[in-house]
């Protein structure tokens, strides 16, 4: 061998006998209603089929050995290898921790099959010949991998035989963080009352090694500390494989902090500290976000919303492009755009992970900039929760195992209960209630009752605009897959909850789920109430639904039958944008990922006694009392 760290790292992928796991491998994500949505990269790696044969001509080094020396939380890595017989198959995995070795198999069942050499997934990969074409010449390339801060160390490790036969040939040095348990991708939510903000963030720190806590305060004034509390979760938590098997990775400490009694729309600064049992401390870098506007204020007040975003990797690992080809496009327009934004909407399919836990750390850093700034509060999708006896509505296997762990505790969410994944939030002018579709919504349910109390509780004087907001489609969609139902929408979905819409005069429905952008006419029990497209005003007769679901992922085909209450799709990537200006005047855009432009919109114009008019169901009968 080459020298004795590289005899040390080899030595320790050595079978441990002892070990009789085998793992289950999930070869392709199972389509739902919105149909395929592309497969997890991470996937269509047979890890738990590698072979070990490592040659003494081949070899694979990393640098710099150190990473974030000044405080970065991410880094470039130069990967440079060489093999003796290349071929196109030849790929580079990264694993974190380094050592990836049997030693460490978890026993998910009793087979009696060899077991497995590596024993976890590596958290991304490449193609050897990603940037050399002449790899398959000369046998030797380099790789630029672009690592985040994620609690443990790395090492890279060369393939020959492709992804679905794969043959360890070499692996390299490690290379680690200066500081893995730094706290870092802070993440912003409302917290349960309008005047205080939840920050929630990551770090390799447990209670017994250091006491988390926030510092903040208004800007340029004294700062005070808030404390934290610290959850995580185990292997065991998990419902199925790869999350119980080669998806596994520690996630870490996700601690939460409440900020309470905030000034209305005032900006305020914070950073997350940890105080050390040596009484040092540790510091994240400093951060800002602008208080929520008292509930009715009247003000300018910008919302987005889309769904089904996922994640991507901006060094091309992973074959990004061909699984979340949007996702980059929408997170950089949001950035872009996000001085003129205060408050986010991802509304269910958040990583698209199904059960590669390690994925959840790439999504935090991806939105950080936008998560660490505005409130970005997410709804429950299938990708999230759904795993076949766990409880969930949908018997499916989309979370890859994860069954709604991880969804409930990396993000925050103003629910009673995270595990029941809906809840209603105030900002400003704006009454949002927040349903979960992989739970029973149907009326008589828990949720139903939720959703009913949530509607009815908005004081339409104070917050004229009352948005509901699912992952599946409850409403209206002209998907293939519905048309082909004949339903145009998840089954089941709207029959028990359009009364409660038109009751409480319900503004916009949004959902996600169907992979591209429609818009309907304002409707009721399959009708349009209103022939206008571009402009509504006066009483209130029905509610505009929208599928925002093109936030990222593959895009949904939409059927061939024309729908009458259908009014603009689009088979793209994009989001939307809200802005109230005031009670009366509400402004409705859809924009693209590609260039953040506006393609459809609508202005609804009204005044207080307008939503107070009564409509087809949407008022208490009558007496004939005087």
């Amino acid at each position: 061998m080459k020298n004795h760290l590289m005899v040390g790292l080899i030595l320790g992928l050595l079978v441990n006998f002892h070990c009789a796991a085998t793992f289950a491998h999930l070869n392709s994500v199972v389509g739902s209603a919105a149909g395929a949505i592309g497969e997890q990269p991470l996937s269509k790696i047979a890890i738990h089929k590698a072979k070990f044969a490592l040659q003494d001509s081949a070899s694979i080094k990393a640098t710099p050995f150190v990473l974030g020396i000044r405080g970065e939380d991410t880094e470039w890595v130069d990967v440079n290898f060489e093999i003796e017989e290349p071929s196109n198959d030849d790929w580079i995995g990264v694993f974190s921790p380094a050592k990836f070795n049997a030693s460490s198999c978890y026993v998910e069942n009793d087979s009696k099959d060899q077991a497995p050499y590596i024993c976890s997934s590596p958290i991304k990969y490449k193609f050897a010949n990603f940037s050399n074409s002449y790899y398959t010449k000369t046998g030797k390339a380099s790789l630029k991998f672009q690592l985040i801060n994620q609690r443990a160390d790395f090492s890279f490790a060369l393939f020959a035989g492709g992804l679905s036969n794969p043959k360890l040939v070499a692996v390299s040095n490690s290379i680690a963080f200066a500081n893995p348990k730094a706290p870092l991708y802070p993440r912003l939510a409302q917290g349960k009352s309008w005047d205080e903000m939840t920050v929630t963030w990551t770090s390799g720190y447990n209670i017994d090694e250091a006491i988390p806590f926030l510092e903040w305060g208004l800007k340029g004034h004294q700062q005070k500390r808030s404390p934290a509390g610290t959850l995580t979760f185990e292997r065991n938590a998990m419902c199925g494989s790869p999350a119980r098997t080669v998806g596994w990775r520690d996630p870490g400490f996700v601690h939460t902090s409440f900020l309470k009694d905030l000034w209305p729309n005032t900006v305020y600064t914070y950073k997350m500290g940890h105080l050390l049992t040596n009484g040092s401390y540790i510091w994240s870098k400093m951060y800002s976000f602008r208080s929520s506007p008292y509930p009715g204020q009247d003000s300018l007040q910008r919302v987005i919303i889309f769904g089904d975003m996922g994640k991507a990797e901006r060094d091309g690992s992973n074959e990004y492009s061909n699984y979340q080809p949007g996702s980059l496009n929408t997170t950089d327009q949001l950035i872009r755009d996000l001085k003129n934004i205060d408050i986010v909407f991802h509304i269910g399919d958040i990583t698209y992970s199904n059960g590669y836990i390690s994925q959840w750390d790439q999504f935090t850093a991806q939105v950080e900039p936008i998560a660490s700034t505005v409130p970005y509060m997410i709804a429950s999708g299938n990708h999230e929760r759904d795993w076949p006896g766990s409880g969930s509505f949908y018997d499916t296997p989309d979370s890859g195992g994860e069954c709604g762990v991880p969804a409930e505790t990396m993000f925050y969410v103003p629910a009673e209960n995270r595990a029941k994944f809906w809840y209603s939030t105030n900002y400003g002018m704006f009454h949002f209630c927040i349903a979960d579709t992989e739970h029973d919504w149907r009326e008589g349910s828990e949720q139903y009752r939720f959703i009913e109390h949530c509607l009815a509780s908005a004081d339409r004087r104070k917050q004229p605009w009352l948005i509901f907001a699912a992952h599946r489609v409850l409403g209206y969609s002209s998907d293939k897959w519905y048309g082909l139902e004949g339903s145009f929408e998840e089954p089941m979905g709207r029959e028990s909850l359009q009364k409660l819409w038109q009751k409480y005069k319900v503004d916009i429905a949004f959902f996600g789920h169907v992979h591209n952008y429609e818009r309907t006419c304002p409707i009721y029990q399959n009708q349009c109430v209103n022939s206008e497209r571009s402009h509504y005003s006066g009483i209130v007769n029905g509610t505009i639904h929208v599928v925002v679901g093109g936030g990222g992922s593959h895009l949904s085909e939409f059927s061939p039958v024309k729908t009458s209450w259908s009014l603009y799709r689009d088979y793209d990537f994009g989001f939307v944008k809200l802005t109230a200006f005031n009670h009366s005047s509400l402004l409705f855009e859809y924009k693209k990922s590609s260039d953040g432009n506006v393609y459809d919109s609508f202005t609804i114009s009204r005044d207080y006694k307008d939503v107070l008019a009564c409509v087809h169901d949407g008022c208490e009968e009558t007496t004939l009392a005087t």
